[in-house]
């Protein structure tokens, strides 16, 4: 449809949009297994973790062009999100020697899954009323007590990194700690909750009834608090825009070869301003959230955690805005047709509105953004 690089790309990331797209052409939408395995042979799954333990050494600019180019071909991979992006960089920049030598290879390759725990029942997206806790039991170790929800393929995850607080700081302040707990450890239970959405990941409640941990499950400081936390939600949300543009980009260029093809009168009904202009107005959204989203990576990948904290929030907010926009205008441009499964946009249009929803509701980023960028007085 149009050039895919943005006025970011290196001549290294461009060669690396256009490689992942030519891996994406010979898979399917129901391909992830394959498809998984084969972006983790070639190094694409760890791109942004550290050389030394399997990666790539690159950033998340880089992993989120891997994430937008596989669904601008109609296979995203949601478990890039969390597994490298979260995961993964929490572990590189805060575990110990030996946690990185035991996680980073394997979730660079793709061997190793990791899952993402902290959304909870009675929490939304409040995170400081997150009422899982760690308690030490008197050998060193610690027991964690809570539930999980929403909680992307746990079924497929060898661990997933668990937020809860320690047992003395269910008051006050949140000083988040993170502990990896691998899948078969007793009291680890995990339930399918049954969702109106497409997708090859399922969606869980996990339950940690009394979850016994070496003292070694701990990543970094239990007194960090908000930072390491953090360290895995910016990329999170930037991962969530690419998911986000990697669809609406998917969505458009469907509809704008079928309104280049498809003739009813006389001319293609992509002649006609009436199709035509909002086809324009929805890739010159996607365009600008790409922009943000590229502007949230580099922050990040220099180290200004508050610079891609405000970044990550406009881009993720900015990309599910374009996406939900971009998908909803394919499948009018298609009429009856865009809502057949052999036109495939029909499901998206749920799809797309995960980005608004998840990990953070857009009014949660208008929360943020009103009272941390603009100044204004908090209304919760």
């Amino acid at each position: 449809m149009t050039r895919t690089h943005t006025p970011t790309d290196t001549p290294e990331r461009a060669a690396l949009r256009a490689a992942v797209a030519s891996l994406a052409k010979g898979h399917g939408r129901g391909d992830t297994p394959t498809l998984w395995a084969e972006a983790g042979k070639l190094g694409y799954l760890g791109i942004n973790l550290p050389e030394e333990y399997g990666g790539g050494g690159g950033g998340i600019a880089e992993l989120s062009i891997v994430l937008e180019e596989l669904g601008a071909a109609g296979c995203p991979l949601l478990m890039l999100v969390v597994s490298p992006a979260i995961c993964g960089t929490v572990i590189a920049r805060f575990g110990t020697e030996e946690q990185k030598s035991r996680w980073l290879p394997g979730l660079a390759d793709g061997s190793v899954t990791m899952a993402f725990g902290i959304t909870e029942p009675d929490a939304g997206s409040n995170s400081h009323r997150i009422t899982t806790t760690a308690r030490r039991d008197g050998e060193g170790g610690w027991v964690l007590t809570g539930r999980k929800v929403f909680i992307s393929g746990v079924d497929i995850a060898d661990a997933t990194l668990i937020v809860g607080r320690t047992e003395d700081a269910r008051t006050g302040k949140l000083k988040p700690c993170l502990f990896i707990v691998p899948r078969e450890s007793p009291g680890f239970s995990y339930r399918h909750i049954p969702m109106e959405l497409a997708a090859a990941e399922k969606q869980f409640e996990v339950v940690l009834d009394d979850v016994r941990l070496s003292a070694d499950a701990l990543v970094g400081d239990e007194d960090a608090g908000l930072l390491q936390l953090f360290a895995g939600l910016n990329p999170e949300r930037i991962m969530t825009a690419a998911f986000a543009l990697g669809m609406g980009r998917y969505a458009l260029a469907k509809a704008v070869d079928y309104a280049r093809t498809r003739q009813v009168w006389k001319e293609p009904i992509g002649a006609h301003q009436a199709i035509a202009h909002p086809l324009a107005q929805a890739h010159i959204e996607v365009e600008l959230a790409r922009l943000m989203m590229a502007k949230a990576a580099y922050l990040h990948d220099a180290g200004d955690d508050a610079g891609a904290g405000e970044a990550a929030n406009m881009a993720k907010y900015a990309a599910g805005e374009a996406a939900v926009k971009a998908v909803d205008q394919a499948v009018h441009t298609l009429g009856g047709n865009g809502l057949t499964a052999e036109y495939g946009l029909a499901s998206l249009i749920t799809a797309a509105r995960v980005a608004r929803i998840a990990p953070v509701s857009r009014e949660m980023i208008l929360n943020f953004v009103s009272h941390q960028t603009l100044g204004l007085p908090k209304s919760y």
